[in-house]
């Protein structure tokens, strides 16, 4: 079952006076469940798409369902995490947590049970009393995803939530994020750069053409989990997304 499902997007952008067409008519299906990740050329759109299906903007033309219902709004049923996490310095790890649902007015007590057991998930329970501020790059993530799966959206957006992180911690972090899939059974869409973290992470990976962009291409990525970085039977699926990307990025360098 579709849950959701992105018919012709297309998104201009107005650059240097000219309107810039980004999106071409994105046609995607994300199923109940399933973890899938976008790659494609630098500037191609990605994010400007997960931006869309989170209803922080509107696409010029097309539409996104989520359960056959236009996405026309934000709302907690599509929670986004930025690559920066976007956390307050200012609060504890806890009270980061639990801030979405202090706003949506859940009682005290129940936030606190909500927000234990992701806590919990994402290895933070020591440090529920400490400012982010006082955390590394790698664990203020955690903070973020924690704070995201609280509100228990029907689908989590991320866009690129481990580039800044240096190789060790990422590696640590997309088998704890496999983890949190299977536990969580949450539908998951996931913008990267990076081929090799695609193939770990998703069951689906959708392959974005040059701007203006349109998906190219779906490809499965069956494997067992967890997946590791390292794990040479991934190489195939890797060579498959690359055969597809190249021509795309040469593409852009033409410009």
């Amino acid at each position: 079952m579709a849950k959701l499902e992105a018919k012709g997007i297309v998104k201009y952008f107005d650059h240097d006076g000219h309107k810039l067409k980004a999106l071409g008519g994105v046609d995607l299906i994300v199923e109940d469940g399933d973890f899938v990740c976008l790659v494609g050329p630098s500037g191609c759109g990605k994010s400007t798409f997960l931006r869309i299906a989170a209803g922080l903007e509107k696409p010029d033309d097309g539409q996104i369902l989520l359960d056959n219902r236009p996405i026309t709004k934000t709302g907690p049923d599509r929670i986004l995490v930025f690559q920066e996490g976007a956390l307050f310095p200012w609060l504890k790890v806890r009270d980061n947590v639990e801030f979405g649902l202090k706003i949506a007015g859940i009682p005290e007590s129940e936030r606190q049970q909500i927000s234990d057991r992701y806590l919990e998930m994402m290895q933070l329970t020591k440090f529920a009393n400490s400012y982010t501020y006082q955390l590394s790059t790698g664990m203020r993530q955690r903070v973020a995803i924690a704070r995201a799966l609280v509100m228990d959206p029907d689908v989590l957006l991320m866009d690129e939530p481990f580039a800044a992180l240096d190789a060790q911690t990422r590696d640590l972090l997309l088998v704890e994020m496999q983890m949190i899939w299977q536990k969580t059974k949450k539908t998951i869409v996931f913008v990267t750069h990076s081929i090799s973290e695609a193939t770990v992470l998703g069951n689906k990976v959708a392959v974005f053409t040059h701007r203006p962009s349109t998906v190219k291409k779906i490809i499965q990525i069956e494997h067992q989990r967890p997946r590791l970085v390292e794990d040479n039977s991934l190489y195939k699926y890797q060579q498959e997304i690359l055969t597809e990307l190249r021509p795309e990025v040469k593409a852009k360098g033409s410009d």
